[in-house]
């Protein structure tokens, strides 16, 4: 009997904690783009080549 006394506040704290971080992982947004981690692993958007700067060589390397 003495460890249901212990046993159930124990749980309801835990199960407080649960509630918790549940609740602070839904107000900072963990859950907003559920799909977006799953299409960037899927498909490769790679930004188009774009020119170096004037006077850099084309290859992007250091001029010696």
């Amino acid at each position: 009997m003495t460890n249901l006394l212990m046993l159930i506040p124990v749980a309801l704290v835990l199960g407080g904690l649960g509630l918790a971080a549940f609740l602070w992982a839904l107000k900072s947004g963990q859950f907003d783009d559920l799909d977006g981690a799953a299409n960037r692993i899927l498909f490769d958007y790679d930004a188009p080549e774009q020119e170096p700067p004037e006077g850099e060589p084309k290859d992007h390397r250091r001029a010696p």
